[in-house]
């Protein structure tokens, strides 16, 4: 083939002489591929996962088995405008948190140990106990499969099954007690199938489908929750105000009791110090001719019955008042119930006579 000279028209085209005309090309590096489809969509999934790791605060990894298309949809609408729904290959969401974890938020690194398995995402700013329950709610009946592994445990109501009396020994293979009852096969006592965790048989698939039973629901299932840094499992989300106050009473107990033990100092500890030594230098006071100001008074109580009934008196009024204000109700209840016989009596008109 002729070669063309001169280095500057070289750098611009190629040619090659292909019989009696010429095909000029322009060097690789200017010919520049068009992206695929799927690259396309992968740069924008990318972009997508991207911005919302940027906006949400608040995510949800949920497990998806055997949870449908038409449930997904449903989930999403349900979630519309205070949650996103976010699937993909968990490759592509390790590599935009691990981006995102160096470059923005190192926190989300505590998030990746579980991007595992066929998981999902939910991004959301809202309470997430609320949209947990909105999670967990878009649950769809479904039948047992043979070799699935049961989510929960199976019974068998006692009763008739419909089935006819010549499918007894399918019971019996099963060791299930049954009756024959008005032409049909009875099963005398609830029967536990299969228990939660193991693999479903055929027989007790092919049973559980007879008796039109769908034991198992499925939907997604919130594995874990991300919160502001902290990641922590879904049942946290259950514990109350008063359950966290109940703990934290608890906790000042036990440092007040170890500290009074240990005579050792604390906060919460001083009030119950000073308490008891005020009872001790009492008690002297009481037992020896030193008196001061509040040993007199309580000097002057002890000496005299009456008061001492009168305080006590009250004491005990004050006790038994919230109780007698519980108990009002009650009485009114029945006070109600008692008018209500008398009348119930004069509606006959007539005594035992005629």
């Amino acid at each position: 083939g002729r070669q063309l000279a001169g280095s500057h028209i070289w750098s611009h085209l190629s040619c090659i002489g292909l019989g009696a005309g010429w095909f000029c090309r322009r060097p690789s590096f200017e010919m520049g591929r068009k992206e695929s489809p799927k690259m396309q969509k992968k740069a924008v999934y990318l972009e997508r996962l991207g911005s919302l790791l940027e906006e949400y605060s608040k995510i949800f990894c949920v497990l998806a088995d055997n949870v449908g298309s038409n449930q997904m949809q449903k989930t999403r609408l349900s979630l519309r405008g205070d949650a996103i729904v976010l699937m993909g290959k968990n490759t592509m969401i390790r590599k935009v948190m691990k981006a995102h974890a160096a470059e923005k938020n190192p926190d989300l690194e505590k998030f990746l140990p579980y991007v595992k398995g066929n998981v999902g995402f939910i991004f959301t700013n809202r309470d997430l106990k609320d949209i947990r329950d909105r999670i967990l709610a878009n649950k769809v009946g479904a039948p047992a499969k043979a070799g699935s592994i049961a989510p929960c445990d199976v019974f068998v109501p006692a009763g008739g099954t419909g089935m006819d009396p010549s499918q007894t020994s399918f019971f019996q293979a099963l060791n299930i007690a049954t009756k024959i009852n008005k032409g049909q096969v009875e099963i005398v006592n609830p029967v536990h199938l299969v228990k939660k965790g193991e693999k479903v048989g055929s027989s007790e698939a092919t049973l559980l489908t007879k008796l039109n039973i769908n034991p198992f629901s499925y939907g997604l299932v919130v594995l874990s929750v991300y919160d502001n840094g902290s990641v922590f499992t879904p049942e946290v989300l259950d514990i109350t105000e008063d359950d966290l106050l109940k703990k934290f009473q608890s906790g000042l107990a036990t440092i007040t009791a170890f500290s009074l033990g240990a005579s050792f100092p604390t906060a919460v500890a001083v009030p119950h110090v000073i308490m008891n030594g005020y009872k001790n230098v009492l008690s002297v006071a009481l037992a020896t001719g030193y008196s001061f100001p509040r040993a007199d008074k309580l000097k002057e109580l002890l000496s005299d019955p009456a008061k001492m009934a009168a305080l006590a008196a009250a004491a005990a009024a004050s006790s038994a008042a919230p109780a007698a204000a519980a108990a009002a109700p009650a009485k009114e209840e029945k006070k109600e119930e008692k008018k209500e016989e008398p009348e119930e009596e004069e509606d006959f008109g007539l005594d035992l006579f005629g």
